[in-house]
């Protein structure tokens, strides 16, 4: 999906630097260190060729989702850098049609598309998936791994063929702790390397497979 202007909930102002100069990662940063430079949290509201889509930035970390649709979307809140986070989230998420919840990012050279799924609908990708593997992180979770590539599509560098990674939780839920930096880990050892970071959200995504309907649904969640 495609960044949009960023909305910085604690200066209500887009962040023209945002795209210019992403940091290297991995990196650790705590919030106390981010909170000065960034001003709060990060908000991204997406969407293509929809209609029914409503995303609203509520306070903190906050907002809520409410669609039925054919088009495609992405909402979320979060930090306008990634790298290395313990992502605390609560909330709720009920959907039909295809879509995810999920910590959601992309890095830079390479460009990299990434999803850590907590929850879905359907899972019907509109490009083919190939299984790396599994692994376990002890307290959140056993995960499924998988890479795709999009050819020709919309990115945060314009359109260009890129690849996604997919980390998807075996059992489903809405709410816990997902530890990115494990993740990176897991993929590196299947060969899937990441690039610089650019930002990472707690994502509500729905949209049209190919064929197929569209997406339905309500979210309402909040980032720590």
């Amino acid at each position: 999906m495609v960044k949009p202007a960023a909305l910085l909930t604690g200066l209500l102002a887009a962040a023209p630097g945002a795209l210019a100069a992403p940091m290297p990662g991995p990196q650790t940063l705590t919030e106390h260190t981010l909170a000065p430079r960034q001003g709060g949290y990060y908000f991204q509201n997406w969407s293509e060729g929809g209609s029914n889509i409503r995303c609203i930035n509520g306070p903190g970390g906050s907002y809520t989702a409410n669609w039925n649709s054919r088009g495609g979307f992405v909402c979320g809140k979060g930090w306008s850098y990634g790298g290395n986070r313990v992502i605390r989230y609560s909330g709720s998420y009920n959907a039909t049609g295809p879509g995810y919840l999920a910590v959601y990012g992309w890095t830079r050279n390479p460009l990299i598309e990434y999803y850590v799924i907590e929850a879905h609908a359907d899972l019907a990708p509109n490009e083919p998936w190939t299984r790396k593997g599994e692994f376990t992180i002890d307290g959140e979770g056993t995960y499924e791994v998988f890479t795709s590539t999009r050819v020709n599509k919309p990115s945060i560098e314009g359109t260009r063929t890129f690849q996604q990674y997919w980390s998807v939780r075996k059992e489903q839920r809405v709410g816990g702790s997902v530890t990115t930096q494990r993740h990176f880990e897991a993929w590196q050892r299947f060969g899937m390397n990441l690039g610089w970071h650019d930002y990472v959200i707690m994502a509500t995504e729905g949209y049209t497979a190919t064929g197929g309907p569209g997406s339905a649904g309500s979210a309402s969640i909040t980032v720590q």
